[in-house]
């Protein structure tokens, strides 16, 4: 409860320090399969919030990713994906170790400021 609290609240902020903190979280842990194009392993995040969940036409998106295209990514539903993938969409395909609730918030704060 006290995590989801805090990132909560370091999601509300959205500081552009946060953001920056953010950037550089994404390109130690994300850049690897995210890039400004959608790849073979992994869409773009380029306006990602506020997106349709697994609508971009460039990538094949898991089953278990497209069960959820009726939703939008909200921060929030960011955040929670990025928590445990694989709890929000079983089946996931994307691999991610587990991310701190304050990094969450970071790259989220960073994924805001990626606008197409």
């Amino acid at each position: 409860m006290r995590a989801a609290l805090l990132t909560a609240i370091l999601l509300a902020s959205g500081s552009p320090a946060l953001a920056a903190d953010g950037a550089a979280l994404f390109a130690a842990k994300c850049v690897v399969c995210h890039k400004p194009h959608s790849t073979p392993a992994g869409p773009s995040l380029v306006g990602v919030v506020g997106r349709k969940i697994a609508s971009l036409p460039d990538f094949p998106y898991s089953p278990a990713l497209k069960a959820h295209s009726g939703q939008h990514w909200t921060t929030a539903l960011l955040s929670t994906y990025l928590a445990a993938p694989n709890a929000f969409a079983p089946g996931s395909a994307m691999f991610v170790g587990p991310i701190q609730p304050s990094d969450r918030a970071a790259i989220v704060a960073y994924l805001k400021t990626l606008k197409s």
